[in-house]
């Protein structure tokens, strides 16, 4: 039988707790932005050298926990995998690590992920508007009824199976997606495309390919800012609300647990500027150049006034204007395009005006050909991962409670 008691916060788990870094030596880092509300695991994508600079240190295993709005109401919490024995990152986080023989290092990550932990601390935000933090002492003192060791550890193990199916799955949907990148670098960067070894060339080039101005083949649409005096809603409604956090380094986006949602009303107003699956989207300012296609499960959905849309594409496919934009000519592109100093943006006018190669007609029915059962099995294992990841998230508040118990 298990044994749950009352307990502050700080009785099982310690709070930014000391970690040793020397000066000079270069140690993974992981920024704020690195962390996905999708992922239960961040992992360092780049090295830095430690010069002392402030910031948030910790070790493999740690939870690193956004204390900053809107990261924070966004769920911007991940439980560190690194290789190393240390790191540093974002000074906007807090880091939590299970005490010793009092709390497991997954379970740490899960009830700090759960309600019980993140609204209390979102209710406990003060500071300027657009810059409030959570009370670290709050969370620290704050009361939970929670289970013993050996509890944690089975709901842990429960909880774990469902993300450990996710990152398999999105495992595949990474090399998936580097397939289909690379496919399109062979036929129209390398060009190695079927029939190649029988192809004149001209000036580097293909015969008959030619450089093009994307706005002469697509039509480029803008979102749309809020209202004045709408806001997102609290609750799930029929109306996903696509903003550029919702947009990933997958190729398409599609609809989770972090995205937020407007009303009837609001919906009403704006319901001239949603999406349809496949889209091709673009963000044009805050970070600019994030690049997805609509998934199905958000057809419909409305875009922020952040982004455009590609729409009424011509001759190309939108599948292969993803993979153009993704490519390096295609970032590259875009970011020759960026204007303003102290608020870059992407102007429509620049979107239009960038150039890329046109090859042959049946080149491009052929690469989308080949693309199409890649994406029929990316989308198959993204509508698995948000099955799971409901499933997970219905279990999450009983296991947490104790109203589910585990034996």
């Amino acid at each position: 039988m298990s044994k749950w008691e009352e307990k502050r916060l700080e009785d099982i788990i310690d709070v930014n707790p000391p970690v040793k870094l020397k000066k000079g030596e270069s140690y993974p880092f992981i920024d704020i932005d690195k962390v996905s509300p999708t992922r239960r695991s961040v992992t360092n994508e780049e090295v830095k050298v430690y010069d002392g600079q402030s910031s948030s240190k910790f070790c493999d295993g740690d939870t690193v926990f956004s204390r900053i709005t809107p990261c924070l109401e966004n769920r911007k919490i991940a439980k560190v995998a690194i290789d190393g024995d240390a790191a540093f990152g974002s000074t906007e986080f807090y880091v939590f690590r299970a005490k010793k023989k009092k709390a497991d290092a997954r379970f740490t990550y899960y009830l700090t992920s759960s309600d019980a932990v993140v609204l209390p601390a979102i209710n406990s935000m003060t500071g300027a508007s657009g810059r409030q933090r959570a009370d670290k002492r709050f969370i620290q003192r704050l009361k939970l009824n929670l289970p013993d060791l050996p509890t944690q550890e089975r709901i842990a193990d429960i909880l774990s199976a469902y993300d450990d199916l996710i990152e398999a799955n999105n495992r595949r949907i990474e090399l998936l997606e580097q397939t289909a990148q690379e496919l399109y670098k062979e036929w129209f960067v390398r060009f190695r495309f079927p029939g190649y070894e029988n192809t004149k060339f001209e000036n580097g080039l293909p015969k008959g390919w030619n450089v093009v101005k994307l706005g002469d083949y697509v039509d480029i649409k803008g979102g749309k800012r809020l209202p004045e005096g709408k806001t997102l809603c609290g609750r799930i409604t029929e109306h996903p609300y696509i903003r550029i956090r919702d947009i990933t380094a997958s190729k398409f986006i599609s609809l989770t647990n972090s995205f937020e949602y407007i009303d009837d009303e609001t919906f009403d107003i704006i319901q001239r500027f949603t999406v349809n699956t496949n889209d091709v989207l673009v963000s044009i300012v805050g970070t600019i150049g994030a690049i997805a296609c609509v998934g199905k499960s958000l057809d419909g959905a409305n875009l922020t006034e952040n982004c455009v849309k590609l729409v009424n594409v011509r001759l190309f496919t939108n599948s292969f204007l993803y993979h153009f934009l993704n490519s390096d000519a295609g970032k590259g592109a875009i970011q020759a395009g960026i204007v303003g100093a102290t608020q870059p943006k992407l102007p429509l006018y620049n979107i239009k005006r960038i150039k890329l190669l046109k090859p042959d007609a049946y080149l491009i029915v052929a690469f989308t050909e080949v693309i199409e059962p890649i994406d029929r099995e990316i989308m198959t294992l993204m509508d698995k991962n948000r099955n799971l990841a409901t499933q997970r998230d219905m279990l999450l508040p009983r296991l947490m409670s104790g109203k589910l118990e585990v034996n």
